[in-house]
């Protein structure tokens, strides 16, 4: 089928002055920034090398666990969860909560025993759970993750990268129920043997203007970690830092860094709607079609976060001629986008109704017409 290109000159000036804050100054071995909405790498270092993460391996046990089972599932704590080590909310063999305030104490205080009773709950056994988070990476599109434990304690084989995390991050962001938990500084509620008060240990949350959250990390072998997000305007930032130290200083140097990548993404990008869903790209002819013409939107909204003074433009790919039928829907074509900074991504262009092809005695029937009338 033949290919039409049609050039859509945008090239949008952000900002005519040059008003780039410098390179961040951050002592992890391995950290990363990107917008949200895009996936866009503002900023990184190490991002790629295999990483132990730490209890940020958390923000996937509950994902996993929103999108396996209803939050308001009863689960039974057994030996193994009793008896995981600290960070611990203290749970006792066949003591009973519901899985929602399970997360809370796995995402506010890290506690190692709710992660084992949440995966336990979910799948019957912590190394199914794990299956599962590590199917769940790779739909993401993670390409060095392995989950071994759901708690993020050190363990042969458990890893990822800052870049995979930032993935994880980011799509747990559009998570209702996620964000509802990570941003409540406290909360009590009882077990059928005790009661719990918990509290966030998450210092991002209330120190940083716009800090949407997300989960801290600690093991000897990973360091000091934390994988956060933050948003200004229409701007969504999500950062990862892994082993920014160890003892009190390198607890210190997380919330140091972390502030360091979303003040470099804050004042050099801005979050920019590239393309809206539904725009009209063009009209198409249709052969054989009870209608001429096809009209061909772009299928989804995308933006990203352009730097200051970065320009970007589109191209759409799209036949030059259709034959019906028609589907509303079909992709048909796509839409570039690229970026003077050298940032590229694309969209589906789609079909914005049905055309039916003409059948045999509607052909006849309009052919008769044509032939009565001259």
């Amino acid at each position: 089928m033949c290919k039409k290109i049609f050039l859509f000159i945008v090239c949008l000036m952000l900002s005519t002055a040059d008003v780039s804050a410098g390179e961040p100054k951050i002592s992890a071995l391995a950290a990363i920034l990107t917008e949200k909405e895009s996936g866009r790498v503002l900023w990184q270092k190490n991002a790629d090398k295999p990483m132990p993460p730490a209890s940020t391996t958390k923000i996937m046990t509950a994902v996993t666990v929103l999108e396996t089972i209803d939050p308001d599932t009863v689960i039974t704590a057994d030996s193994e969860a009793a008896a995981a080590p600290k960070v611990r909310m203290g749970l006792e063999n066949g003591e009973k909560l519901t899985a929602r305030q399970l997360l809370y104490a796995l995402m506010l205080q890290s506690s190692n025993d709710a992660a084992i009773a949440l995966a336990k709950g979910t799948c019957g056994s912590t190394e199914k759970f794990c299956e599962l988070m590590n199917k769940k990476a790779a739909e993401l599109g993670c390409t060095d993750t392995h989950f071994v434990t759901p708690n993020g304690l050190d363990a042969d084989g458990h890893h990822t990268t800052a870049h995979d995390m930032a993935l994880m991050a980011a799509y747990a962001l559009d998570n209702a129920e996620f964000v509802r938990i990570i941003q409540t500084k406290n909360i009590t509620f009882s077990s059928n043997k005790k009661s719990y008060s918990i509290y966030n240990h998450d210092r991002f949350l209330s120190e940083y203007d716009g800090a949407l959250g997300i989960k801290t990390g600690f093991t000897g072998k990973a360091g000091h970690c934390f994988a956060g997000a933050a948003q200004r305007g229409g701007t969504t930032l999500v950062s990862v830092v892994f082993a920014s130290g160890w003892g009190t200083g390198g607890k210190e140097a997380k919330w140091r860094d972390t502030k360091a990548l979303m003040d470099y993404g804050f004042k050099n990008y801005k979050y920019t709607q590239a393309v809206n869903k539904g725009a009209l790209v063009c009209d198409v002819p249709v052969g054989g079609g009870r209608e001429s013409t096809a009209g061909l939107v772009i299928g989804s909204d995308f933006g990203t976060a352009l730097k200051n003074g970065e320009k970007y433009n589109i191209t759409c790919t799209v036949p030059a001629r259709l034959s019906a039928p028609v589907h509303k829907g079909d992709v048909l074509g796509s839409a570039r986008i690229t970026t003077s900074g050298g940032f590229c991504a694309s969209v589906p262009v789609i079909a914005d109704k049905d055309v039916d092809k003409n059948t045999f005695l509607e052909n006849f029937c309009r052919l008769a017409a044509f032939l009565t009338a001259q």
